[in-house]
């Protein structure tokens, strides 16, 4: 890859990993505990839950190309990004079941709207040919920062409390947020600027 695309992926690759440890904090299986523990919640109830909320996700994605040709890929990724991060946090203080139950939905709605955006910012900062090599790289330090995410996950709740990876991984996604934002606000795809010429 040239020296500037692998400079731009490396940068991307270290926020992407950081930002999906987080999420690895925050898995469903890890939530369901969190139900359960805290609120007692039935089975059937949190199961029609995630079921509810994983419809929500997917239909988020229709949303995601409409917004991105409106107010550019990265403020996309960005801003569809840190709401759900807030939303996951305040389910760590809900009072009851049904609120963290309306909450939940919410947050999974937005959680990956910016997941088609990513790819095509990652994939329009590169060369063309460099474009496979690009998602194959970004995707891999992904699943590599997911799979160890579990296990501090389990071990925060074990020692601490159980709000404290909901805490914890909303507060480093928003800041992966932050920082993706003002390290490539002003590096616009090939077809933002073309269409801003």
């Amino acid at each position: 890859m040239s020296a500037v695309s692998r400079r731009t992926l490396t940068r991307l690759s270290a926020l992407f990993a950081t930002d999906r440890l987080a999420g690895g904090l925050l898995l469903t299986s890890l939530l369901s505990y969190f139900f359960f523990e805290r609120f007692h919640a039935p089975q059937s109830q949190v199961a029609a839950l995630f079921f509810a909320a994983r419809v929500l996700n997917a239909l988020s994605h229709f949303g995601a190309a409409w917004l991105s040709r409106r107010i550019g890929l990265v403020n996309t990724t960005v801003f569809t990004h840190i709401p759900p991060s807030v939303l996951l946090m305040t389910v760590a203080f809900a009072p009851n079941f049904p609120s963290a139950a309306l909450l939940s939905p919410l947050h999974e709605g937005l959680m990956e709207m910016d997941v088609p955006t990513r790819q095509s910012c990652v994939l329009a900062v590169v060369e063309p040919e460099e474009r496979t090599r690009a998602s194959g790289f970004t995707n891999l330090v992904r699943l590599a920062a997911l799979a160890v995410a579990p296990a501090f996950a389990g071990m925060i709740m074990q020692e601490g409390s159980l709000m404290t990876p909901l805490l914890l991984g909303g507060s480093i996604k928003i800041a992966c947020d932050l920082v993706l934002w003002r390290a490539f606000r002003h590096l616009p795809p090939p077809e933002e600027k073309t269409a801003a010429a």
